[in-house]
């Protein structure tokens, strides 16, 4: 069974898909309802989970947020984006996605909860006029 986080992400997964668009590690997670983690190891072991369970999604569309994966560690995803019309280049030791800003998802923010208008606050009184028992 699927863990609640590996579902929001499959389901923003199914978005980026049918955008062909790209997420970065800190939105995907913080739109799924939790942090990335440091470095994006909570992110990415999510990643590992979707994998096993709806292995039909695109996983490799998750991308650190800088747009560079290690180049040692990053074969099969590199592939994937390649395959699928993304444009890397290498520099230094990382892949890096072209135009990587250009390719990110970005979902609209939610709409204001209607207000039911202001609040009163509650009447104060300060201390030198209560009535003292």
């Amino acid at each position: 069974m699927a863990s609640a986080r590996a579902q929001e992400v499959a389901e923003l997964l199914w978005e980026m898909k049918r955008a062909n668009k790209l997420g970065k590690y800190t939105i995907v997670a913080r739109k799924a309802g939790f942090a990335p983690g440091a470095g994006g190891r909570t992110i990415r072991s999510v990643i590992v989970n979707v994998r096993k369970d709806f292995p039909h999604l695109q996983w490799w569309r998750v991308i650190p947020d800088d747009g560079s994966m290690e180049k040692d560690e990053s074969g099969e995803q590199t592939k994937m984006l390649e395959e699928n019309g993304f444009e890397l280049s290498t520099k230094d030791k990382k892949v890096v996605v072209k135009d990587f800003e250009e390719h990110c998802m970005t979902w609209p923010e939610p709409e204001p909860e209607a207000d039911a208008g202001p609040v009163a606050p509650a009447a104060f009184t300060p201390p030198s006029k209560r009535a003292i028992k």
